[in-house]
């Protein structure tokens, strides 16, 4: 199976089924919503940001439907002017690469550093779906497991209208 070996023995252990979907590279939700169809998962975009300081990173879940407004998403959040993280940032608190942005990449945030902000909007969704740290496969969890492994991972989140 594609992705962190690491997050399919975790998932494991805190009893997290998933329906897993291997699929060629995907890095954008155009491209990945292909391989996606006829799957009643709610799927999802992902972003990492870090704050005008650099010193705070967060990651925004939004329904991938969702017009990104980063204009909106700051107003929102309330932490100031946020920019994109760069490749470097994105691989040392989540280790993953661009078109590869997953809560699941929480697994190596061991300090606990990323602030999480889902769209409220995805408590409507019964499962949803991300790559397992790996833009060549998809999992779907139950919306509801996802908050379970997030908790695990002991990092800060809330729900946040963004759009």
């Amino acid at each position: 199976m594609n992705g962190d070996p690491k997050l399919y023995e975790l998932l494991g252990q805190l009893g997290i089924e998933y329906e897993y979907i291997e699929h060629p590279e995907a890095p954008t939700i155009e491209i990945a919503k292909k391989y996606w169809a006829g799957h009643d998962a709610k799927h999802c975009k992902n972003l990492f940001f870090r704050n005008h300081k650099g010193n705070q990173h967060y990651l925004v879940l939004l329904d991938c439907d969702a017009d990104m407004d980063i204009h909106a998403i700051e107003k929102e959040l309330h932490q100031g002017k946020l920019s994109f993280a760069s490749p470097e940032r994105l691989m040392k608190y989540l280790g993953v690469r661009p078109g590869s942005v997953t809560p699941f990449g929480l697994i190596n945030d061991l300090d606990h550093h990323v602030i999480v902000f889902i769209d409220e909007n995805l408590q409507k969704a019964e499962r949803v779906s991300f790559h397992p740290c790996e833009n060549t496969a998809s999992l779907i969890v139950k919306r509801e497991d996802l908050i379970r492994f997030i908790d695990h991972q002991t990092n800060r989140w809330e729900w946040v209208k963004v759009y």
